[in-house]
Order: structure tokens, then sequence, then C-alpha cells
């Protein structure tokens, strides 16, 4: 064999084994999930979902895995550090309290790429996600504002009156609880809308103790936003006859004919779409946003409720939706107001 076979052999080689250690691996993507954990029918599992069609649509480019901590909030800070040091690729942060923490400890791990869902990290290596949650509740309090004004419907009492229960008081909650009054006074401005909050994602027996409280003070609907607490919210609903309004994902099959409808927040959609950028290349830090626009926020199709509504509550409800898309209703951002107090205030919800 002559030295010029030889040398074409051996570059050959070379070659061969630099494009086996070069070759992408995939990438390796961890869901750091919230308060209430999974298994809560709401926020956590629809975004569980979006990270498992992600896994099956990009079988082989990425691998994911799911972490849980038994108290997400004061473990939250060594639960994103210890995902960064496992060498993940991309963290998607589920918790919205540990905000705080990731602006801390980004900077420290420069390649690792992370997301925050439901609040802001203006860092470099940060894509943060957040969700006009105030134009789908706006929605919702104005459907549930004409229902509770019909007697001629099942278990409407003559007073309207609605409730909401918050899983904690803060503004990522009460964004929610100010859509929803909002939503609800545009159709009647003197409607009464009960407030209370859970401080707690994961007890639907305080759930239901808590919405039946408010269906004895005369609500005939009750709009929970505290995760696996509001199954018991949901439950209790069904027990006396009156409605709940789900949250996040379409929970109106938990009690058919007794969920109104659902508030659907697409995390689902928000992780896929992360997991796709980074498979792409296209991931960037900055803010994205999914609002009725882009459907990332909206309401259920109301499969065991819409035949209850008279056909002129659903055209009214459509064109409230295009007049928000289009800005002629501005709803209140409560996070991007320069003094929430001021709103909440307004609103009879206090600081």
């Amino acid at each position: 064999m002559n030295r010029r076979l030889l040398g074409v052999l051996a570059l050959s080689i070379v070659l061969l084994v630099s494009g086996t250690v070069l070759a992408q691996k995939p990438y390796q993507v961890a869901l750091i999930i919230a308060q209430g954990g999974l298994g809560d029918l709401s926020y956590n599992d629809l975004a569980y979902a979006g990270l498992q069609r992600a896994a099956r649509n990009f079988a082989g480019q990425v691998i994911v895995r799911t972490v849980q901590a038994t108290d997400i909030v004061s473990q939250g800070e060594s639960v994103l550090r210890n995902a960064a040091r496992a060498g993940f690729d991309l963290v998607i942060d589920l918790e919205y309290s540990t905000f705080e923490a990731l602006n801390r400890l980004a900077p420290e791990f420069p390649n690792t790429r992370f997301a925050i869902l439901n609040a802001v990290v203006d860092q470099p290596n940060v894509t943060s996600v957040m969700f006009e949650e105030q134009e789908g509740s706006f929605l919702a309090g104005a459907l549930a504002a004409m229902v509770t004004q019909n007697t001629s419907i099942p278990g409407i009492n003559p007073e309207p009156v609605l409730g909401v229960i918050g899983g904690t008081k803060s503004l990522g909650i009460d964004k929610f609880i100010v859509g929803f009054i909002e939503g609800a006074r545009y159709i009647n401005p003197d409607i009464r809308v009960l407030v209370s909050y859970s401080n707690n994602f994961g007890d639907p027996a305080l759930g239901r103790q808590m919405a039946l409280a408010l269906f004895e003070q005369g609500a005939d609907i009750v709009y929970h936003i505290a995760g696996g607490t509001g199954q018991g919210v949901i439950a209790a609903a069904e027990e006396v006859g009156r409605y709940a309004i789900g949250v996040d994902t379409d929970q109106d099959f938990l009690a058919p004919g007794h969920v109104l409808t659902s508030m659907m927040k697409r995390a689902d959609i928000a992780v896929y779409s992360l997991v796709e950028q980074l498979v792409n290349g296209t991931l960037q830090s900055g803010v994205l946003r999914f609002g009725l626009a882009n459907g990332g926020v909206g309401l259920s199709p109301m499969q065991y409720t819409a035949h209850l509504l008279p056909a002129e509550y659903l055209q009214r409800l459509a064109g409230i939706e295009t007049a928000i898309v289009d800005g002629t209703i501005q709803v209140t951002d409560i996070t991007a107001v320069p003094n929430p107090n001021e709103v909440l205030d307004r609103l009879g919800l206090g600081h």
C-alpha cells in the first residue's frame, strides 16, 4: 500500500472519528413542577402534557425529565442550581415564586438556558413566558355575569353573586381575579364578587369547604385559580347544584354540567414552543407572550353547558373577545400597572 493511500485512509479515519465526536447529542430538558405537583388536573399536568408531546415529536433530539420538590417555594433555588449543575441544556421552571432565585443564579451558569413561566427574569440566558390571563378571565367573568342574571338557568339565584377562590394572595393570582371582576362588571356594574384565598394549591378538601361557604353566601358560580385545591371547588358545585369555573386546562369533564366553563391557560403550548425553539436553535432571551390573539388563553368549548345558555350570550361573548383582541376593550394587567394597589383597592381586593 503506497504512502498516498495510507494518507487518505488516515484522513478518512480522523474525519470519521471527528464526525462521531461532534455529532449533535440529544438536548437535555428539565421541567420543574410548581406548587400543587403533578396530578393537579390543571397547570402542572397541562405543562407536562406539552413536554411529553415535545418528547414524542422530537424523539432522538431531546431527552426530558421532570423535577418535583416537597416544597418548591422554599427549595426553589437549590432545585434550580442542582438542575443547572446536572448539565441540562434547558431548565423550564413552572414555579413563578422562584424568579428572584433564578435571577441570582442564572449568571453563574451562562451555558445553561433557563425558562420561567409567569415571571420576568431579565438575564441573557433566561426566556420568560407570560400569559395574558386577565384576558381569558375577563371572558369568564363576563359569561358568569350573564348567567347569574338569568334565573331560568338551573341553579341560579335571584341575586347576582359570583365567587372566586385564589390559591395565594399574590399579583400572579390577582391578575386572574382582576380580569374576572372587570369582565363581570362590564356586564353588570353592580354585581357582587366574593373573593377568598386558600393559600394552598393541593388541598381539594379545603377547596370544597371554601366553595361551600361562598355558595352559602349566595354565589351561583365560583371561579377557582387554585390548582389541585380547585378540584374541591368543582366537587362542591356539583354537590349543591351550582357552577364552578375551571382553570388552566379544560376541567369541564370533572363535573359535567356543573363546570360552566374553564379559563384555559395553555401552558402545554408554551412548554412545547420552548422545546421546539431549543431544537431549532431559535430560543432567545426576552419575553414570550401568550394571549387571546395567539390562542394562549381562552375559554373551553363548554361541551356540557353550552346548551343551557341563550345563543345571544355566546354571540355577545364572541364580540367581547374580538374587542379585547383589537384593543377596543382594555383589560387591566395588574402585574404591569405602576401602582397595582390602587387597582386592587378599587376592586375591593386590598393589598
